[in-house]
Protein backbone atom coordinates (compact mmCIF):
# COMPACT_ATOMS: atom_id res chain seq x y z
CA UNK A 1 0.00 0.00 0.00
CA UNK A 2 1.70 3.41 -0.84
CA UNK A 3 1.28 5.46 2.02
CA UNK A 4 3.11 9.08 0.40
CA UNK A 5 4.18 10.00 -3.14
CA UNK A 6 6.15 12.88 -3.63
CA UNK A 7 8.25 14.15 -6.79
CA UNK A 8 11.49 12.49 -5.06
CA UNK A 9 10.04 9.33 -4.97
CA UNK A 10 7.02 7.74 -2.22
CA UNK A 11 7.19 5.31 0.83
CA UNK A 12 5.23 1.55 -0.02
CA UNK A 13 4.06 -0.36 3.07
CA UNK A 14 4.58 -3.96 2.73
CA UNK A 15 2.86 -6.73 5.28
CA UNK A 16 4.12 -10.42 3.85
CA UNK A 17 2.86 -13.62 5.55
CA UNK A 18 5.39 -16.39 6.06
CA UNK A 19 6.13 -17.74 2.84
CA UNK A 20 5.00 -14.63 0.46
CA UNK A 21 7.94 -12.07 -0.59
CA UNK A 22 8.75 -10.02 -3.85
CA UNK A 23 10.50 -12.16 -6.62
CA UNK A 24 13.47 -11.29 -8.30
CA UNK A 25 13.26 -7.47 -10.18
CA UNK A 26 15.54 -4.17 -10.55
CA UNK A 27 14.14 -0.65 -10.45
CA UNK A 28 15.40 2.31 -12.05
CA UNK A 29 16.19 3.84 -8.82
CA UNK A 30 17.52 3.64 -5.81
CA UNK A 31 14.92 2.22 -2.98
CA UNK A 32 15.56 1.66 0.75
CA UNK A 33 13.81 -1.24 2.69
CA UNK A 34 13.15 -0.85 6.34
CA UNK A 35 12.27 -3.87 8.37
CA UNK A 36 9.37 -2.95 10.72
CA UNK A 37 8.38 -6.29 12.24
CA UNK A 38 8.96 -10.16 11.57
CA UNK A 39 12.24 -11.16 9.81
CA UNK A 40 13.14 -10.81 5.73
CA UNK A 41 15.61 -12.74 3.82
CA UNK A 42 16.77 -9.48 1.08
CA UNK A 43 18.43 -11.08 -1.72
CA UNK A 44 20.95 -8.24 -3.53
CA UNK A 45 22.80 -9.78 -6.90
CA UNK A 46 22.59 -13.41 -5.68
CA UNK A 47 23.48 -12.49 -1.99
CA UNK A 48 21.19 -13.21 0.78
CA UNK A 49 21.00 -11.46 3.66
CA UNK A 50 19.11 -11.16 7.02
CA UNK A 51 16.95 -8.25 8.00
CA UNK A 52 14.92 -7.90 11.30
CA UNK A 53 13.28 -4.98 12.69
CA UNK A 54 15.53 -2.08 12.44
CA UNK A 55 17.65 -3.23 9.59
CA UNK A 56 18.23 -0.46 6.82
CA UNK A 57 18.87 -2.62 3.34
CA UNK A 58 19.76 -0.32 0.32
CA UNK A 59 18.49 -1.39 -3.10
CA UNK A 60 21.20 -0.34 -5.83
CA UNK A 61 19.14 0.81 -9.16
CA UNK A 62 19.55 -1.54 -11.73
CA UNK A 63 20.51 -4.37 -9.24
CA UNK A 64 18.58 -7.59 -9.30
CA UNK A 65 17.00 -8.14 -5.65
CA UNK A 66 14.57 -9.92 -3.99
CA UNK A 67 12.76 -10.19 -0.54
CA UNK A 68 11.55 -13.23 1.25
CA UNK A 69 9.31 -13.53 4.38
CA UNK A 70 9.83 -16.51 6.06
CA UNK A 71 7.68 -15.70 9.01
CA UNK A 72 5.23 -12.91 8.88
CA UNK A 73 6.74 -9.42 8.28
CA UNK A 74 6.00 -5.76 7.39
CA UNK A 75 8.76 -3.28 5.80
CA UNK A 76 8.32 0.15 4.53
CA UNK A 77 10.03 1.00 1.18
CA UNK A 78 11.66 4.37 0.94
CA UNK A 79 12.16 4.78 -2.98
CA UNK A 80 14.10 7.20 -3.87
CA UNK A 81 13.62 9.23 -7.77
CA UNK A 82 15.49 12.17 -8.76
CA UNK A 83 13.45 15.14 -8.55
Amino acid sequence: RILAKASGGNLTLFAFDAGQGLTEHTSPFDALVLVLEGALTVTIAGQPMEATPGTVVRLPAGIPHAVDAAVPARMLLVMLKDA
